[in-house]
Parts: structure tokens; sequence; C-alpha cells
């Protein structure tokens, strides 16, 4: 009976739909938008071009196309997250901690910007931070979500190299 009960919630679970965020780069979607704003977004030359230099890791010609979209579309919380990411990888942290707030004012929920900015926190050092945000996605994420597991997973990652650089 047990294993009746598991097999048909595992079998609707597997039954639901799944969405796949359109922002790549280590789970950097996550916001929320709908089909209709998904559709609008991807027409866009700009953050189509946007995207394809994410997929490229070209993150000067990422700034430059989600710059342009924000300007013409500026509640969008993806584009926003996306921007905040490629300045925060081109070192401009000031310009990246403020995209992500621009997006979290815009979806407070939204996944990849809590993970990128709890990645950012990391890159200055400050895992107290970074963790306030791995506790944000713990809530926002039923069970697990990728986001949750990559900031985790970095946090780790931090925590095991500063031990290393110690001699601990």
């Amino acid at each position: 009976m047990r294993h009746t009960v598991l097999a048909l919630i595992c079998g609707a679970a597997l039954a639901w739909p799944l969405t796949v965020p359109a922002a790549g780069g280590g789970g950097g979607g996550g916001g929320g938008g709908g089909d209709t704003a998904q559709s609008v977004r991807n027409q866009d030359p700009d953050y189509q071009a946007g995207m394809d230099a994410v997929g490229r890791k070209d993150w000067q010609q990422v700034a430059v196309r989600m710059d342009a979209y924000i300007k013409r579309k500026p509640d969008d919380a993806d584009a926003w997250t996306q921007l905040g990411h490629a300045h925060r990888l081109t070192g401009k942290m000031d310009a990246s901690l403020a995209a992500y707030d621009q997006a979290l004012k815009i979806d407070p929920k939204h996944r990849g910007a809590h993970e990128y900015l709890g990645e950012a926190y990391l890159q200055m050092g400050d895992v107290a931070r970074a963790e306030q945000e791995l506790k944000v996605l713990d809530k926002l994420c039923f069970f697990s979500c990728e986001e949750y597991r990559d900031l985790k997973a970095k946090i780790a990652g931090y925590r095991k190299t500063r031990q290393v650089s110690s001699g601990s």
C-alpha cells in the first residue's frame, strides 16, 4: 500500500509540466514573468543578444545589451538579474548590487537574483550575508531548487578554500 501511494505521488509529480527559465548561467532565472513576458523578451533583439552573450560568457556584451533592453523594459527582473551578473563578473560590484536590488524590488521572490546576490557577497568576502540569501532561497524553494543548491555549494567551496588557505 505504501509503495502504491508513493508511486502515485511520484507519478503525479512527473506529470506536472516543468518550465525552464530563459535566463542562463548557474540558475540565474527563477523570476516570474509568465509565458507572455517570456515570448516578448525572446523577441527583443537586445534581450536575445544579451542572452546569446551569456552563453558565450561575454559579460561586457551582456551588460551593454541588457542595459539597452532595460531602458525600454525597466520592470523585467530577469534582465536586471542578468545585468547584475554581468557587472559582478566584470568586477563592478556597486553596479552589480544595484542591479540585483532593482531585480528584487520588482520581484522579491526572484530566485536567480537571490542566488547571484549571495555569490556577490561571497565575492566580497561577506559569508554571513551570502548565508542570509541562502536562507531566503530555502524559504522560496519547495523542497530544493537549483539556485539553492548552487549557492549552498558555492558557500561550502568558499569555506573550504578559506580553511585550506589559513592552514586549518
